[in-house]
């Protein structure tokens, strides 16, 4: 049985209907907190069990039968994330998983500047340490992320945002198309990847001209002091941690964290990688 655990979110969800285009629907589990968000998966064929890293006891149920299993790092912040991630991999190996994969990041490392990439690399720690074959996935940044700041800037045509540097952004349906290799395919990816990135780095500068052309607009990037642009974001309602969280990606982007690329991704997918513009497009598309 090949099980992704904390299917729910975006990511997870796209792993599990790319598997179901490489293997029958018998072969896939899933472990969720709620089953009913997971039941279109279910009447597809798909074993749904609970699952909750928070309550390690609800997952020995939920991975029973496992083959190999794919563990979807915790959407939690702070401390909580690295128990909950420890708890779903021991529970892997419990169940008898001959190969554990993890979600990990690009830039995973204890001095990052930005706090999720220090989670991943204890993760990485503790998947290393199980005895178990392993994958960790080494996900380039996220370029939906790129959502959460575009907005005020079309409709001011000033993208203002903290001093940032060049970041490898990434669509999820191809890491996650990747993952599903992974889960499926002997060999495919094996250990701590190479960084799974998009061919090219962009910095905001760069995603303002990418909306330009996409809207016919001129969509201007303004560089803001870091207090400068927690008032703002406060002010616009953004609670302060969320703020000063957010702030680390920046200072973090402008450390050089995120300013790396390989070819794995796209070998392993077997086509270009989607563009920024591509994401970018599509998600004014839907807006």
């Amino acid at each position: 049985m090949l099980i992704v655990t904390g299917a729910t979110g975006r990511l997870g969800s796209l792993i599990v209907h790319r598997l179901l285009e490489r293997v029958p629907a018998d072969r896939i589990a899933v472990s969720v907190r709620d089953v009913s968000k997971a039941a279109d998966l279910a009447e597809r064929g798909v074993r749904v069990r609970a699952g909750d890293f928070t309550e390690p006891d609800s997952l020995k149920h939920a991975l029973e039968g496992a083959e190999r299993v794919l563990v979807v790092s915790a959407a939690i912040r702070g401390g909580g994330a690295l128990t909950a991630n420890r708890a779903a991999i021991d529970a892997a190996r419990e169940a008898g998983a001959r190969r554990i994969l993890y979600t990990s990041h690009q830039a995973a490392s204890p001095a990052s500047l930005f706090p999720p990439q220090k989670v991943h690399a204890a993760t990485e720690d503790h998947l290393k340490q199980q005895g178990v074959p392993y994958t960790a996935l080494r996900n380039g940044f996220y370029a939906s992320t790129l959502g959460f700041y575009i907005g005020a800037a079309l409709e001011t045509g000033t993208l203002a945002v903290p001093e940032d540097g060049p970041v490898s952004w990434t669509a999820h349906e191809d890491l996650a198309e990747a993952a599903a290799s992974a889960l499926v395919e002997d060999g495919a990816l094996e250990a701590i990847t190479p960084p799974l990135t998009a061919p090219h780095t962009l910095d905001f500068a760069d995603v303002a001209d990418i909306l330009s052309r996409i809207t016919g607009r001129t969509i201007t990037r303004v560089v803001m002091d870091d207090d400068e642009w927690i008032s703002a974001a406060v002010a616009g309602g953004m609670p302060r941690p969320a703020a000063e969280f957010s702030l680390t990606m920046f200072a973090a982007s402008r450390n050089g964290e995120f300013n790396a690329t390989t070819p794995t991704l796209e070998a392993t997918i077997g086509h270009p990688a989607k563009t920024v513009h591509e994401v970018l497009e599509a998600a004014l598309c839907s807006r």
